[in-house]
């Protein structure tokens, strides 16, 4: 996923997901066999409680670039959001940002912290409500061709996200989409489902990223 020279821009919410990758690649980047930079970006979506102010500290004893973005994201969700849930538009809007944001300050790679969790109810969303056998994929470009898109935790768990965050002592942001818990989405209801089935069928998620696997990238990324 990662290349010699690449100059990489995260996604960072505050959250426990996104804060660990920034961990594990800021580590990376100190003995991997190719160069590449690394820098945050936090999107403020304007909504009460969301504070991203306790990771400026940590950002600069790291030494990492960081953008910060604001954007009325969910008053603009009453207003525009027709026939869509508010989760699906607020990630499309936050990409959009992160496109721009990326081409203007020259990053050519783009990376989340969706781990298999994440990917595994997209599947189920996307199959019961969407009639689509689609998911997150894990490494893809744009339609612009312009960004590639990285996920590098999808084999990881959720609950290993939530264990290193804890260990490490990260700054996670309580409640870092607070949009979300004010507004029950379908994606809590099939996280829910899995966790359900998953208590009766302990190597579900194993089976679920077998089938996935060839969901996971599409096309030629030279």
């Amino acid at each position: 996923m990662i290349r010699d020279g690449d100059r990489i821009l995260l996604g960072v919410s505050g959250g426990k997901d996104s804060l660990s990758l920034l961990e594990v690649l800021r580590h990376l980047r100190s003995y991997a066999p190719v160069r590449f930079e690394l820098a945050a970006l936090t999107i403020d979506p304007e909504v009460p409680g969301f504070d991203p102010a306790p990771l400026t500290d940590w950002y600069q004893q790291r030494g990492l670039p960081w953008h910060y973005e604001r954007q009325p994201i969910m008053e603009q969700a009453r207003e525009h959001m027709d026939g869509d849930s508010f989760c699906a538009y607020c990630a499309r809007m936050k990409r959009g940002i992160m496109y721009r944001l990326c081409r203007a300050h020259g990053y050519n790679v783009l990376a989340l912290g969706q781990h298999l969790d994440d990917l595994a109810e997209s599947l189920m969303l996307s199959m019961f409500h969407g009639g689509q056998l689609r998911t997150m994929k894990a490494h893809y470009r744009n339609d612009a061709g312009d960004v590639r898109i990285i996920r590098p935790l999808v084999y990881c768990r959720e609950r290993q996200m939530r264990d290193f965050a804890s260990h490490a002592g990260l700054p996670v942001v309580p409640d870092s989409c607070p949009a979300c818990f004010q507004m029950p989405t379908r994606r809590e209801h099939m996280k829910a489902l899995l966790a359900q089935e998953e208590a009766d069928h302990p190597q579900l998620f194993a089976s679920l990223l077998r089938a996935m696997r060839p969901l996971l990238r599409e096309g030629p990324l030279d």
